[in-house]
């Protein structure tokens, strides 16, 4: 795990031509990927990358090169990852770090305010509004594994649910996880509510129809940018070199489907049916300000040898702020936004990414580029900071009210969840995630 190291395309001084870039979530100090295609259209997807109220089409740039010609940038690097971005994102994650650096400089300087006329010419050229634009998952998504690595969020489930505030001991000494499905992962504006069984308390026979407990689970997206073999783990040294960034997730969770069917094996369709993801992954390298010394409380277990190290206690954390709001159909009927309900920050796990990544690899399991690893639901200490509605309505004991007088023990239909992100310090420019969005629409079949 090597040290983050800042560069000119964190100067927190650095100001775009483009004016929409300067104060929004994609200043030039952020450039984000994703996948986009003009709206009502049937083009294929292009990759593109986002700053201020515009997206980049890579696809474009990569076929002109007067833009890559500024003195600090490694041409032939930074042109080989652009055509490699432009057929699969994926093809640029294999490139390796210095590459994904390389093409991270010459945007830079080619969005930065004393970029030539010439250049900033060819690169409005390649420029499409946000508002013109579908969309779509930022990285075609080959496997899912999602984590389980909150302490707090631990806790307050066995409260909420009647099991106490203990946690299992083996959370203490590893980052727990399953495979999920990738195939119900992505970019979405709407999802339906599951169909399911479910054992009502104080019955003996499981009823089958639509979930009741609709939840929501407040996570990141870690995306894996370099392969391992299969049977060759990835240390802590390693870790973070085969991380491309990281996005919003959203694990949707049927609760009493889940309760009813996970035991012994765990999560299946109380999961399986969404996964959301936001459309933009933020880089490693954009993240380097704001990472934090890894720490752990002291009446906690700590990490065992394969699970540490010096440059893990030095930086292994993301100070990421993150916030889940939540507008009903009846708030879109009067026209009001949707109201925040709880606030939390991702520097709260007790496992980081890095560790997420050993634990996955640690048996000899071969990670691919673009496989996409949830956090697990993001809690904080303080009741506000519940990641998931389970935690924040206890289990459905103590609805919350909303702004219209709404209470919400769990999610119903027409409800969209709107999860944000953002990491803002003193010295760095403020960087966001944009947001993950989803309504719930109804159950179809019974």
């Amino acid at each position: 795990m090597t040290q983050p190291t800042l560069n000119l395309t964190h100067d927190p001084k650095a100001r775009s031509w483009l004016a929409s870039a300067n104060g929004s979530d994609f200043p030039i100090q952020n450039l984000p990927y994703g996948r986009f295609r003009p709206k009502v259209s049937a083009q294929a997807w292009r990759c593109g990358v986002a700053v201020g109220d515009r997206v980049l089409d890579i696809q474009h740039l990569a076929q002109h090169s007067s833009w890559l010609q500024a003195p600090g940038v490694d041409t032939a690097l930074a042109t080989r990852a652009a055509q490699a971005a432009a057929q699969d994102l994926r093809d640029l994650m294999r490139l390796g770090a210095d590459a994904w650096h390389a093409l991270r400089v010459a945007l830079f300087l080619a969005l930065r305010s004393d970029a030539p006329a010439a250049v900033q010419h060819e690169v409005t050229a390649a420029m499409h509004a946000l508002s013109d634009v579908e969309l779509g998952t930022a990285v075609q998504v080959g496997e899912y594994t999602d984590f389980y690595t909150s302490y707090y969020h631990a806790r307050n489930v066995g409260i909420a649910v009647g099991r106490g505030s203990d946690v299992a001991p083996n959370f203490f000494w590893m980052p727990i996880a399953y495979h999920g499905r990738a195939s119900s992962l992505g970019v979405s504006p709407t999802y339906r509510r599951p169909m399911g069984q479910a054992l009502a308390p104080g019955q003996t026979q499981p009823t089958y129809g639509p979930c009741q407990r609709l939840d929501y689970e407040l996570e990141m997206a870690i995306y894996v940018g370099q392969d391992n073999a299969q049977g060759q783990p990835v240390s802590m040294a390693q870790a973070e070199s085969h991380i491309f960034g990281m996005g919003l997730l959203n694990d949707w969770s049927a609760r009493d489907i889940q309760f009813w069917e996970m035991a012994p094996l765990g999560p299946f369709q109380g999961k399986n049916f969404a996964t959301s993801l936001s459309p933009w992954i933020v880089t490693m390298e954009a993240l380097a300000p704001f990472r934090l010394p890894f720490t752990r409380d002291a009446a906690h277990p700590q990490p065992l040898a394969y699970l540490d190290g010096e440059a893990l206690r030095n930086h292994g954390g993301i100070d990421v702020n993150l916030s889940v709001s939540l507008q009903t159909a009846q708030m879109r009927t009067q026209g009001l936004e949707a109201q925040e309900i709880s606030r939390t920050n991702f520097k709260h796990q007790h496992w980081c990414v890095s560790q997420m990544v050993v634990q996955h690899t640690v048996g000899g399991c071969n990670l691919s580029a673009g496989d996409v690893l949830g956090t697990g639901t993001i809690s904080g200490p303080t009741p506000e900071e519940a990641g998931a509605i389970i935690e924040l309505a206890q289990a459905g004991q103590k609805p919350i009210t909303l702004v219209t007088g709404e209470k919400r023990a769990f999610l119903s239909d027409g409800d969209a969840v709107v999860l944000r992100g953002a990491c803002e310090r003193a010295g760095a420019v403020r960087i966001g995630f944009g947001e993950c969005r989803g309504e719930v629409l109804p159950s179809v079949g019974a």
